[in-house]
This record gives C-alpha cells, sequence and structure tokens, in this order.
C-alpha cells in the first residue's frame, strides 16, 4: 500500500515536540496514559489502511448524486460511520457523563488526520456529527441531549450546521430562515439552506441539522439570530415522523466528489418544527463554538491532503528516471544511464516545499489543539490565556494550511510533470480536493478580516502579547543552540515587522478608516501566518536538534529551508502592506470596466 502519512513524524510531533503526555496529569485525562493513547493511534491507522484509504479513488469515481429524490453516496460510507461509531471517535472529547471518552482535542485532531490522509471524503461525516454534538452538549437542553445525543454518538443519525442562504451567502445577518414559537414549545420553520455538507445519504437513520434561523423580536443583523435543532425525523411516540425537511438538491462538485453537499428545504407543508438551543435571539456565539471547531478540522484537512500528496509525489520521484545530473562545466555525461527525478534540484525543492508546508500545517493545528486542551484544564487567568491564545490562532489554523497547502499540492502535482495531469495519478484528485478547504467554514478573505479586524487587537492586543511571549520563549531556548541561532535572529526580525506593519496600520483604525485599514487583511494574512508557521518550524528543529539520527536531521534541514524559502518572502509582503496607495478600494472611476 502506498505511503499517505508518516507515523513517526506524527508521534514524533504528539509526544516529543507537543508532549502530549503532559496533559496527562490533568484531572479530565488521569484515566488515560500513553501507551493507551499510541493504540488509540495505532488501531485508527489500521481503520485508515484497511477501510479508508483502499476506497479513496473509488468514490471519487462514484461521486455522491440525487437519485429519486435520495442522496446516494458509496458503500464504504455505511463502513466508515460503523467503525467510526465502534470506535467512540464521535464522540471521544466529550465528557463521560455525555458518553464521551474525555480524550484531549489534540489527540482526536491527530486521529482524524490519519483518516484525513487516508481519505479525506470520508471524515467530514464523522467530524460534523462530533461538532454538532457538542454544541448540543454544551447548549442544548437535558430533554434533547436524551433524545438526540446517543444516537448521533453512535453514527446511527448524522449531525450538520445549516448556517448559508441562497440570498445571504457567508453574510449571516441577512439570514432570513424564520421560526415561529408554538404552544407546545417548538418553533414552525420555514426557510432553505445551501452549501450543507453531509446533510443528507441513505446510511443515516435521521439528520439532526442545528440550524441559523430568525424568531420574532430578535431584531436585524447578526444579534437578533436563534439557534434551532430540526431533525430531518422527529421523535414522535416512538417512532420517527418526517419533519418537513426537504432534500431538494445535491451540489456537483469539482472535488471530494465523494462526500454529499446538500439544499435543504424547511417547511413546504407547513409542518417543520425546530428547537431552540442556547439564549433566545444570541445564539450565533452558540454555532461559533462549532464553527470555530469547523476551521480547525478544515485546516487538518489541508494539511492531511498536502501530506498525501507529498507522498504520492515523492514516490514518484523515487522511482522516475529521467534526465541526468549536471557535470562541472554545465555539461551532462550521455554515457551514465538516467537519474532519478529526485535527484534533480528543481524536483527537491519542490519535494521540500511540500514538506515544509505539510508538517508547519501539522504542527499549527496540534499547537491549536494542545491550546484548547490547557484551556479546559486551567482556570481563572491561565484559561482565558489559552482561551484568547485560541481564538487568535484559529483563523490562521484554517487558513494556512488551506492555501499553503493547495500551493504544495500545486508543486507535486508539478513534480509528477504531464502524469499529474492525467487521472491515472492521484495527484490530481489531490488537487481538486484540497482547493475547496479556502472556501468551507468562511472563505480565506473572511478569516483575514478576522484575524486582523478582531483577533490581532483583541483584549487591547493582549492576545497578541500573550502569542509573542509563547514565541519569544521558543527563540530563547533555540538561542542555546549554536545551529540554531541564525534562524532565531531572523524571526526576531520578523516580530519587529509585524510591529512596524502594524504600526502602519492601527492609525487607519483610529481615524475611522477601516476599510483602507483591512482592504489587505489577506496579505497580511499570509504575512503572520510565515511567521507563526516559522515559530512552529523552529519548536520542531529545537526538539530535532537535540537527536542524531537520519530522522531528526531531515527535520532541521527542512526547518532551514522554510526559513530560506517562505519567511524571507515576509519581506515583500510587508513593503506591499505599507504602501500609502490602497489600490483595490473602489474610487469614481470603476478600472475594472
Amino acid at each position: 500500500m502506498s505511503q499517505y502519512l508518516s507515523m513517526e513524524t506524527l508521534n514524533w510531533m504528539l509526544f516529543e515536540v507537543f508532549r502530549l503526555g503532559d496533559l496527562l496529569s490533568a484531572p479530565r485525562f488521569q484515566d488515560h496514559d500513553e501507551p493507551s493513547l499510541r493504540l488509540i493511534l495505532d488501531s485508527v491507522k489500521k481503520f485508515a489502511d484497511s477501510e479508508l484509504y483502499p476506497v479513496f479513488r473509488a468514490m471519487d469515481a462514484d461521486p455522491a448524486r440525487m437519485v429519486d429524490g435520495q442522496v446516494i453516496v458509496h458503500p464504504a460510507v455505511k463502513i466508515m460511520l460503523e467503525r467510526a461509531g465502534e470506535l467512540g471517535l464521535v464522540g471521544s472529547t466529550l465528557d463521560y457523563d455525555d458518553g464521551g471518552m474525555q480524550l484531549p482535542v489534540t489527540l482526536y485532531q491527530a486521529l482524524n488526520f490519519i483518516a484525513d490522509a487516508a481519505n479525506n471524503n470520508m471524515t467530514g461525516y464523522t467530524g460534523l456529527t462530533s461538532g454538532a454534538a457538542g454544541l448540543l452538549c454544551s447548549f442544548g437542553s437535558q430533554e434533547l441531549k436524551d433524545i438526540y445525543l446517543a444516537k448521533m454518538l453512535s453514527n446511527e443519525w448524522g449531525g450538520t450546521m445549516a448556517l448559508t442562504e441562497p440570498q445571504a451567502g457567508s453574510s449571516l445577518s441577512d439570514v432570513v430562515t424564520d421560526a415561529i414559537p408554538r404552544d407546545d414549545g417548538s418553533y414552525s420553520v420555514h426557510g432553505q439552506k445551501i452549501w450543507i455538507s453531509g446533510g443528507d445519504h441513505q446510511f443515516a437513520e435521521n439528520f439532526i441539522h442545528f440550524t441559523l434561523v430568525r424568531v420574532p423580536g430578535g431584531g436585524p443583523g447578526t444579534k437578533g439570530i436563534s439557534l434551532m435543532l430540526i431533525p430531518k425525523f422527529r421523535p414522535e411516540n416512538g417512532r420517527l415522523v418526517p419533519n418537513d425537511v426537504s432534500t431538494v438538491g445535491d451540489f456537483q462538485k469539482m472535488g471530494q466528489r465523494g462526500y454529499t453537499t446538500t439544499h435543504l428545504v424547511f417547511g413546504e407543508k407547513d409542518d417543520c418544527r425546530g428547537w431552540l438551543v442556547g439564549t433566545l435571539h444570541r445564539c450565533l456565539e452558540h454555532m461559533f463554538y462549532m464553527m470555530n471547531g469547523a476551521r480547525i478540522h478544515v485546516g487538518r484537512h489541508g494539511a492531511a491532503i498536502a501530506t498525501a500528496a507529498y507522498y504520492a509525489s515523492r514516490q514518484f520521484a523515487l522511482e522516475r528516471p529521467q534526465g541526468r545530473r549536471l557535470q562541472a562545466g554545465g555539461l551532462k555525461d550521455t554515457s551514465e544511464g538516467q537519474t532519478l527525478i529526485i535527484n534533480h534540484p528543481d524536483v527537491r525543492r519542490m519535494l521540500l516545499l511540500q514538506k515544509a508546508i505539510a508538517e508547519g500545517s501539522l504542527a499549527l493545528i496540534l499547537q491549536a489543539s494542545l491550546y484548547a486542551d490547557r484551556e479546559k484544564t486551567s482556570k481563572g487567568e491561565e484559561a482565558a490565556r489559552y482561551h484568547d491564545l485560541l481564538e487568535l490562532l484559529t483563523p490562521m489554523a484554517k487558513t494556512y494550511p488551506a492555501e499553503a497547502g493547495r500551493r504544495a499540492v500545486d508543486q507535486g502535482l508539478q513534480v509528477l510533470g504531464g502524469a499529474g495531469f492525467c487521472d491515472e495519478y492521484v495527484l490530481q484528485q489531490y488537487y481538486r480536493d484540497v482547493r475547496i478547504m479556502a472556501i468551507y467554514e468562511g472563505t480565506t478573505g473572511i478569516q483575514s478580516l478576522d484575524l486582523l479586524g478582531r483577533k490581532v487587537f483583541m483584549n487591547k492586543g493582549a492576545s497578541l502579547k500573550f502569542l509573542l511571549a509563547e514565541i519569544e520563549a521558543t527563540c530563547a531556548a533555540a538561542a542555546e543552540v549554536d545551529e540554531l541561532k541564525p534562524y532565531v535572529e531572523q524571526l526576531r526580525e520578523q516580530l519587529a515587522l509585524n510591529q512596524k506593519v502594524l504600526g502602519h496600520l492601527m492609525p487607519m483604525a483610529a481615524q475611522g478608516e477601516f476599510e483602507k485599514m483591512l482592504s489587505d487583511a489577506t496579505l497580511y494574512m499570509e504575512f503572520f501566518s510565515n511567521l507563526v508557521v516559522a515559530w512552529q518550524w523552529l519548536k520542531l528543529g529545537l526538539v530535532a536538534s537535540g537527536g542524531g539520527s537520519d530522522f531528526h536531521r531531515a527535520k532541521v534541514h527542512t526547518m532551514k529551508f522554510f526559513f530560506q524559502y517562505e519567511l524571507s518572502k515576509n519581506s515583500s509582503l510587508a513593503s506591499t502592506l505599507m504602501q500609502p496607495q490602497r489600490l483595490t478600494i473602489v474610487g469614481p472611476v470603476e478600472v475594472l470596466d
């Protein structure tokens, strides 16, 4: 079987770099030990090898589709749902009292990273149900939990989040789906939602849609939004009754073709009922509990696809002979046989870029997940600090693996040359699959506005100060290693450059010129993400510098590559960010005419 990830790298990051074992001293995780966590990782890898990876290409060739009003997905989805339910993956991070396993979020992300890399079409089904179950546990009534939770944790019932509407897109302030109170405590719902991932298929008995709606009296904008639990079938007197939720279409996509994306209509027959979750008119923040988790999941998807693509293109480069290496004087010795393309410097550059992005992305996902675990196991100011760190990292953890991951997969396809453009090889599928990650759960533009417009200056800049302190702690430790000193200096220069960029942008906000300040937010996302991923690579390099194996030396070499080839791009980004002109803001003459 082809390699789609390195368990050695994943375990090294988990247990040596991010020291997952240190979490187990917290009361929440005290029932677990490191051998048991490793056993769970191995179990999921075996599951991925036997059930997920073998059908990855088949699911693309036999995509999800509507047949006679029913969404039909690949038969392998049934096996995946059953096995994931048996392994307890859906509720793995939930409290024991809610039927969960109280596993660390960091481990949960690692487990799903394995599954993502094996078959990124599959994990969305369980991931959304897991997020929906967590939302129900956090904000749902005990009555709703008693009715729905167990079936969701077993994967018998699927879970979704339904936000987007045809006329609103990502603008949630324009949501119009309405919910009118009924005498029995439920609400009568009318409206429609689009782009509902995992929204229907033949292998789940029911689907529980967590849906944003408007209840009378909430007022305009996002502050008046409420959250409803709307099942496809509602339980009544021990049986399931149709709840007037219609699946009217399945979107045919360029990638992730084995993963259904549906169009739902509520209340066509005036018999759709929903139940309030959380506080009336104040539920958008509840939905963001699920959405923020989903954003990190999307970043994990990007990291996993980039990883699988790296190993596929690396394998090709190890097997494909072509051309000869240049000799002294720029000549080629045609009397020698062809060399493998992995020996050509430009191919080596493309492979190193893939590796640097994929492993840097994985480290970023694990860092964010570790902050989530630390928040949950801390109290008071310490918990608040980890919360702020997670909030600041989330838009980058979603965006960097999606955007840089796409570039990494593109380079992997380039390694294969013409073969990469052909259906016979898997790179073209990875290329199509990874493209959606920059769109899912808030586009790159939206995430960038969130980062620069909210998160960087959150709590009067305290969150950024917390992160800078974390980065400086790594710099201080790495400065003790001679080989790493130049990279510490380079990262500290980038920190100073970041302050300079923010110093240029902040006065615009003070003067009320928010559009001007945020017009290049996407460039700032790239700039700051490069800096943060460089920090992750310095952490990896610091731990690797203590080992003497080829594995450890390879990590240090890749760290050096990232600093030389990727972090160096920040100078150009900073120059653009600090230009006085804002050429993208519409003026009196529309330049796009």
